[in-house]
């Protein structure tokens, strides 16, 4: 099975794991979006784009996709290297003249260096409450003025920095070696030739009506709260994006090794590879050149998250092999990552052939076995992975976590081969039918039924209460 089809085969139950996850976590809104080798193999969308205005969420609903910005700066950055417009070796100063008028140090930092996160430069400024929505973001002489205030904490090369007033300079780098304005050199250098119609560098109030509303965390509250769209101002270049999971595939794609025309390999590689690690303790995340770098599941992925005033986002590519995974959410902390690095794990597990578990007999029809089931004590998805069928919490954090693997006895019985024991592993799971064939419980995990569960349909206004 080649691994396109593989996840093919897992797709269906991304679908019904995230509708889970979606409404376990009380999150207003999630867009996916997969791909591989530049086609797109699923885009779906779950609640609402606005709860309070009974406005459902679509595939083409517009997120604000925040720090994903950096990964278009660079980009921007790459592409007019690569065109001779700048060197990444030049200083920062040569392009932002401010800086070296203004005395401060961050002017002999390269552009490379402030890419890559090490340029000693402050994050956010001494006031950052713009993050907070106390005040607006800062347009450009405000930025400068947040960034000659003791806007260097660290020397330059000395160690990695994460830095939303780095990546605000590179847009000014952009601009000045452009001629162009950096919203006007990403659309027509990256924007309009991917053909991304959801996709901005910044809030864009003629299309509000497509955009999400963002909503509060449950932190500090029982409830969430609207929180308004802003203008990003001179931060666009670090966190003003806005987009869609589905143009996040297809622009990601781009940047896969021997894809797209976007950049030359060459340039990918320089902004892939890993520049700093962002802890001082061994671990698998570290820092590009506006790219995070990490490992899921032993494979080598890139990409960005991002976070907004209401909206987590998440997107991994994998540079090798073209699998692209987008996530968005529309409420503070909400489970971008958590379910990015789930499917990637689904999609991973049904293309693994190796796997351990009995394959599904050649000739046996995987559908009437799956389901969702539920009793008080839990809930178990049986889903088609791959060749495997699996027993599944999807209350977990991860899908995978203390599955169980069943082997297909007869039409009516499975057995648990493989799992944690101290669950119910070389017993069967017994199917119950109605007379059309359809499944009415399972009698599984310590001898017990479970009946045959979906999710509750849910108006708008169930969900504001929920929310």
């Amino acid at each position: 099975m080649t691994n396109r089809a593989a996840y093919e085969t897992v797709l269906p139950y991304i679908r019904e794991w995230v509708s889970y996850k979606v409404w376990q976590l009380r999150v207003p809104g999630v867009q996916v979006a997969i791909g591989f080798r530049g086609e797109e193999l699923f885009s779906e969308a779950w609640g609402w784009a606005d709860v309070e205005a009974r406005r459902p969420l679509t595939t083409t609903s517009i997120f604000r996709i925040a720090s994903h910005s950096k990964t278009f700066t660079a980009t921007a950055l790459l592409q007019l290297a690569e065109r001779g417009g700048i060197r990444l070796d030049d200083p920062v100063g040569q392009y932002v003249p401010a800086l070296v008028e203004g005395g401060s140090p961050i002017a002999d930092a390269t552009i490379r260096e402030l890419m890559e996160m090490g340029a000693g430069v402050i994050r956010d400024g001494h006031d950052g409450d713009h993050w907070s929505q106390l005040r607006p973001f800062p347009d450009e002489d405000e930025l400068l003025a947040l960034v000659l205030d003791r806007g260097q904490k660290s020397p330059a090369g000395s160690s990695f920095g994460y830095s939303n007033l780095g990546y605000a300079l590179l847009g000014l780098v952009v601009q000045a070696a452009s001629g162009q304005s950096y919203g006007e050199f990403v659309r027509s250098s990256i924007i309009e030739p991917l053909g991304l119609t959801g996709t901005g560098p910044d809030w864009d109030p003629t299309r509000a009506d497509e955009f999400v509303v963002g909503y509060s965390g449950l932190h500090d509250s029982r409830s969430r709260h609207r929180l308004a769209h802003v203008d990003t101002r001179a931060m666009a270049a670090a966190t003003g994006f806005h987009g869609t999971a589905s143009d996040l595939v297809r622009y990601f794609s781009a940047h896969v090794l021997g894809q797209g025309d976007l950049l030359t390999d060459h340039s990918k590689r320089l902004a892939q590879r890993v520049a700093w690690s962002p802890t001082d303790t061994e671990g698998t995340r570290g820092y590009g050149a506006g790219f995070i770098t990490d490992v899921q599941g032993g494979r080598a992925v890139r990409g960005h998250s991002g976070g907004f005033p209401g909206h987590i986002t998440q997107s991994w590519f994998d540079p090798e092999s073209g699998l692209v995974v987008s996530v968005l959410t529309s409420a503070a902390a909400g489970p971008a990552t958590l379910i990015a690095n789930a499917v990637i794990a689904l999609l991973d597990a049904a293309a693994d052939a190796s796997a351990p578990g009995t394959p599904i007999p050649r000739g046996v029809d995987p559908q009437p076995y799956t389901g969702r089931f539920a009793n008080p004590w839990g809930i178990t998805d049986i889903a088609r992975v791959g060749e495997r069928l699996l027993a599944i919490d999807p209350t977990a954090p991860a899908p995978l976590e203390g599955v169980t693997r069943l082997e297909v006895v007869d039409a009516d019985t499975l057995r648990m081969t493989a799992g944690p024991r101290f669950g119910s592993i070389d017993e069967d799971v017994t199917y119950d039918r109605a007379p059309d064939g359809s499944v009415r419980s399972i009698r599984g995990g310590g001898g017990m039924t479970e009946s045959a569960w979906s999710l509750p349909e849910e108006s708008p206004e169930t969900a504001a209460a929920l929310a």
